[in-house]
């Protein structure tokens, strides 16, 4: 595990060598309330997690807050109250509201306006639940809840009714997940399991090895992964001692949560190449948020740059119709020019697939450009990327 101890050591000594007050130059912003951070406790997840933002007076010292802002504020208590690593606060621009990674993550007033079709389990994830924390809709594979928590809280988040900050902490008991792993080997049928949350990589090394573990001793099961936004809001979490652990139980894939190119810091950079030097398959969710990413050139720079720190684009989500989430949805059409856009104009394999989740528990339907013009017996009128016509003969 040499070169991951390296990639480690290598993040700690860039933010050693830099002055405090030239941290710019590895993304950050330079804000005075972490101007006198030691750089060894920038560098622990822990104390990210512990130092996180979480109240409209800690926010101000970092950013001009708007009227909408100040509103939303007043009224982001209890689930999904304010929460900001001061990693993400060093990226965000303190002056315009429009910043794409502020809007992420400040809550606003128009978030508590509940528009027509909203809904509070749009995915209708309780419904299919079998057993506590399990979520199994499609035949061969199962989604396991691990927490209900995250290192930041996305404002345009679907599970909101679930994660956040509750009044009571919620037991680390180690029989929590006992029947919905008894669930998975009752159903022979089962050969994927997705470990999401909240985010997983919240819980301690020893919580998330546990529960891999278990899972992993169930003899159908082929395939693992885990769903995960911490390499993007907590970078500092992927450490030595977890992509150790974590290739001990290979193969366990990742997806990653990225919406905008501002995202793929430096730091972020590290924390993927650590993951992927460790044998750990990358790919990135994206969601579609009005005015942060619906334009086709900042995806197009945004999968690009994925590919460049090895995450291959998977998804992109219409923003699914979760109570509060309206100033964040596009039209269905603004999705699919997004696709005409990057089909043919840029590598395959930045293509992800664009799709609606099916409100009421449909699943993932792909949405996307026509090209199939019209079809007869063994007869395809096709059209190819630049809008020129083709016929295939069967």
């Amino acid at each position: 595990m040499n070169n991951l101890l390296t990639v480690e050591a290598k993040a700690q000594q860039e933010v050693i060598a830099q002055p405090r007050q030239t941290r710019k130059s590895l993304d950050y912003q330079q804000i005075s309330l972490y101007k006198d951070v030691n750089p060894l406790d920038w560098e622990d997840w822990h104390w990210q997690i512990k130092h996180r933002i979480r109240t409209r007076e800690e926010l101000a010292q970092i950013i001009k807050l708007t009227p909408e802002e100040e509103a939303g504020l007043k009224k982001a208590s209890g689930m999904l109250s304010l929460a900001i690593t001061p990693y993400w606060a060093t990226l965000i621009d303190p002056e315009d509201p429009n910043c794409p990674l502020r809007r992420q993550a400040v809550p606003v007033n128009t978030e508590f306006v509940v528009s027509p079709h909203e809904m509070v389990d749009p995915c209708a994830e309780d419904r299919d639940s079998p057993a506590p924390h399990l979520v199994h809709r499609y035949p061969d594979r199962v989604l396991l809840l691990a927490t209900d928590h995250c290192a930041m809280y996305c404002r345009h988040c679907t599970r909101r009714r679930l994660v956040g900050e509750h009044a009571s902490e919620e037991t680390d008991s180690p029989g929590r997940f006992d029947a919905a792993i008894e669930y998975i080997k009752a159903n022979r049928k089962i050969r994927d399991v997705l470990i999401s949350g909240g985010d997983p990589l919240t819980l301690e090394d020893e919580q998330l090895e546990s529960l891999i573990q278990k899972i992993r001793a169930i003899s159908h099961v082929e395939f693992l992964r885990i769903g995960t936004r911490v390499p993007v809001t907590l970078p500092q979490r992927i450490t030595e001692n977890l992509v150790t652990m974590l290739k001990k139980y290979s193969p366990i894939w990742m997806s990653i949560h990225f919406n905008h190119p501002k995202e793929i810091t430096k730091r972020c950079k590290i924390a993927c190449d650590m993951l992927s030097d460790a044998g750990i398959p990358l790919g990135s969710q994206s969601v579609l948020l009005k005015g942060i990413n619906d334009r086709p050139y900042v995806m197009r720079k945004l999968v690009q740059e994925l590919l460049q720190i090895r995450v291959r684009p998977y998804y992109i989500y219409q923003c699914d119709p979760v109570k509060g989430t309206q100033h964040f949805r596009t039209p269905v059409a603004v999705g699919i020019n997004i696709m005409e856009k990057l089909r043919g104009h840029t590598s395959g394999y930045a293509v992800p697939t664009y799709v609606i989740d099916g409100p009421g528990g449909g699943g993932k339907i792909p949405v996307g450009p026509n090209y199939i013009l019209s079809q007869a017996k063994g007869k395809y009128v096709l059209r190819n990327y630049k809008g020129k016509i083709y016929t295939y003969l069967e």
